[in-house]
């Protein structure tokens, strides 16, 4: 009973009969194909916004900034469209790295449009979370497709770039901070140090908690008025601060933890 309530409450759908293997895994295979589909969505966005924020679309429509023009033709607020931004960016440096080498066979050579070219399986979350490191991971990409490519394999062929892209971005969203240039001798110094890296590193999994019950689409408001506000009453965190740890969780910048949780 108590499991049946637990789903009522989330508001998922009362059981169905049992299915039987056949039908589960076309359910699944449907499942795989909506997540691709919505990942592809991503890759093509992330060139259209490039694109257009070159262009300098908004000022023809009469816009005076970016901002302005994607509240008004598409109701998003400030921080989306500027995410939008991040997304792209991250994008272009990935595609530049994995382009940038002649010796691989890629997906550009059979995709003459480009747009099949850009979808290595990256989630919009993914790509926000290294916007602001993506030379780190250009950097990454490159090393290991030229390692890659000279290991005496004869074809490295789209499904293996795609596996590096997808295993860089992972790499560099879980990497530890860099060590400081100058490390103190003074222990006392070294553990405050200490500390606040367990700080950051605690908050930043607390911001990705926040984003499982509010994605990463979602504006602050609207993730402050939906599961977001039920989530931190029940672990006992303030809201502020909820919120604050699921931007650092987005961007990687610990300036969205000033004077709210640090």
């Amino acid at each position: 009973m108590g499991e049946h309530s637990e789903d009522q409450e989330h508001g998922v759908e009362p059981a169905l009969p049992p299915l039987t293997v056949a039908r589960a895994r076309e359910m699944t295979a449907g499942l795989r194909e909506a997540m691709d589909d919505v990942r592809r969505s991503v890759a093509v966005l992330a060139a259209r916004v490039r694109d257009a924020h070159a262009a300098c679309v908004w000022l023809p429509l009469g816009h005076s900034s970016w901002e302005s023009y994607c509240r008004a033709e598409f109701g998003i607020s400030r921080a989306q469209a500027y995410r939008l931004l991040d997304v792209a960016r991250a994008l272009a440096a990935i595609h530049g790295a994995v382009t940038a080498g002649p010796e691989l066979s890629r997906t550009r050579n059979t995709d003459p449009g480009g747009a099949a070219a850009l979808d290595y399986g990256l989630s919009q979350r993914a790509l926000i979370a290294v916007s602001g490191r993506a030379d780190a991971v250009a950097e990454l990409i490159t090393r290991r497709l030229a390692a890659l490519a000279h290991s005496g394999l004869q074809n490295v062929d789209a499904a293996a770039v795609r596996a590096v892209v997808r295993q860089a971005v992972r790499d560099v969203r879980t990497a530890p901070p860099p060590p400081p240039a100058d490390p103190s001798t003074d222990p006392l110094v070294a553990e405050g140090r200490q500390l606040t890296e367990e700080l950051f590193a605690s908050t930043h999994a607390i911001g990705e908690l926040m984003l499982e019950v509010a994605p990463a689409y979602l504006s602050d408001s609207e993730a402050a008025n939906g599961a977001l506000a039920l989530l931190c009453e029940e672990i006992g965190e303030p809201l502020e601060h909820g919120l604050a740890a699921r931007r650092y969780a987005l961007t990687g910048d610990r300036r969205a933890l000033h004077g709210i949780v640090l």
